[in-house]
């Protein structure tokens, strides 16, 4: 360990000795690449040719990188209001996003948080309270299988439980899952593994129920499966009768990345919550929003202390972040079809990828094309192949960050078809030296 230690602090423009990245194994990772600027879909790295940033930057980076409209809003912004707390007062930004996202989701309430994961944790714990501010036991949590939720300790509890969490697998809440029926081009038994969940879901739901979460179309970090829209109108029919709240985790799916402004538009379901992050504010500043109807809301007002929503965060509904989201918004409605027709410029490279006898299980929904490589390793994130495919398009400029051995492209909505066609390309040279 001593050796290693010496080996990266050592290391020339490697390893930053004071900087702990996320989700990497230092022992056996390549050091970072040092980014200076970035621009639309291109990042401009130190000293080599730029790279496509084919998924927008962990799928925040929802109109391109340094978009000039969501920069003059943050900086006019920053010369009127730049912080203030949300307990005691209010601005013009926050009730501007509150009344856009009310109207777009139809549910009448927004309460700000920071991220993805408090986004979660906030739709969790408002579920569990709002049954017991209404005097109901209903204790029980249900999610997909294969789920990703977040890190903080709820949205890892309703998570898959893998290797991201074993360590602390003994304090998280139980809760019960049902099978994901993800499904693919040319899915013969799709239908089955539908009825098998809805039989599953419908079991446990005799328990009483506090809420239902998942992931609209798309689990994102388990490997991109992709369900059907029909499959979610029938849990959400099952999940609405039984009385339990349903609950959208649209962190990823949001904001035009699955054929809609949002995956349960796209699907025809209508929520109790929604979680939303990631291409908020555009990709400029972390935010994290949970949506709630207004009956779940007026649940929470009374004389009672003991029936307040005892939550919140430092810079809740931080008036740069509020700016950034409305700048976008305004960007999304000028031009429904940049993500209303994303899906069709995939389509073509897919068709050709489809003949190649490295690939299955392909798929697309709205703007994130995904697939898997064909390999006798390990199935999942550990597999080599997807990090061997990265290497291989990092040399040739194209970024992506496959799942284990499954390979996906979800770019910012400014990509240009030269652009497009490029990461396509790339990915399928990039099949060919794999093995």
């Amino acid at each position: 360990m001593d050796s290693f230690k010496t080996l990266y602090q050592s290391s020339p423009g490697g390893w930053n000795n004071h900087i702990w990245p996320p989700f990497t194994q230092i022992a056996t990772s390549n050091p970072p690449e040092k980014i200076s600027t970035a621009k639309g879909a291109l990042l401009f790295r130190e000293g080599k040719p730029p790279l496509i940033d084919a998924i927008s930057s962990w799928w925040v980076t929802l109109h391109g990188h340094a978009n000039p409209y969501i920069a003059k809003a943050i900086a006019s912004q920053a010369h009127e209001l730049e912080q203030i707390i949300f307990a005691d007062f209010t601005h013009p930004q926050a009730e501007k996003l509150a009344d856009r996202l009310s109207r777009l989701t139809s549910l009448q309430r927004l309460f700000f948080s920071d991220n993805g994961s408090t986004a979660v944790e906030v739709a969790l714990k408002i579920a569990c309270q709002f049954w017991q501010n209404k005097g109901q036991a209903r204790h029980q949590i249900i999610a997909f299988e294969g789920a990703y939720h977040g890190d903080t300790f709820g949205a890892m509890a309703v998570g898959e439980r893998n290797l991201f969490n074993a360590p602390f697998e003994k304090m998280l809440f139980p809760v019960s899952r049902v099978p994901w029926p993800a499904t693919w081009w040319d899915d013969q038994e799709v239908e089955k593994r539908e009825q098998d969940a809805i039989t599953m879901l419908t079991q446990l739901l005799e328990t009483p129920t506090a809420a239902v979460i998942l992931e609209p179309l798309v689990q994102g970090a388990g490997g991109m499966r992709m369900v059907r829209p029909e499959f979610l109108k029938r849990v959400e029919c099952i999940v609405k009768d039984s009385k339990a709240l349903l609950i959208a985790d649209e962190v990823m799916t949001g904001f035009g990345r699955c054929r809609d402004i949002f995956a349960c538009k796209s699907a025809k379901i209508s929520p109790d919550l929604i979680s939303l992050s990631k291409g908020l504010t555009g990709g400029f500043l972390p935010m994290g929003v949970t949506m709630a109807s207004e009956d779940i809301f007026e649940s929470f007002i009374g004389n009672d202390p003991n029936l307040t929503f005892w939550h919140g965060h430092s810079f809740t509904a931080n008036p740069l972040g509020c700016a950034a989201a409305n700048a976008s918004l305004d960007l999304l409605e000028k031009d429904k079809t940049s993500y209303k027709d994303f899906e069709n410029r995939h389509l073509p490279y897919l068709k050709e990828l489809k003949k190649n006898l490295k690939v299955s299980k392909i798929r697309v929904t709205g703007t994130i094309a995904a697939f898997d490589i064909n390999t006798d390793g390990e199935k999942g994130y550990l597999n080599h192949a997807g990090k061997g495919l990265k290497e291989y398009a990092l040399e040739h400029g194209v970024f992506i960050r496959p799942l284990g051995n499954v390979v996906y492209l979800l770019p910012p909505l400014c990509i240009s078809d030269t652009q497009l066609e490029k990461c396509y390309f790339t990915i399928k040279k990039g099949l060919e030296s794999l093995y």
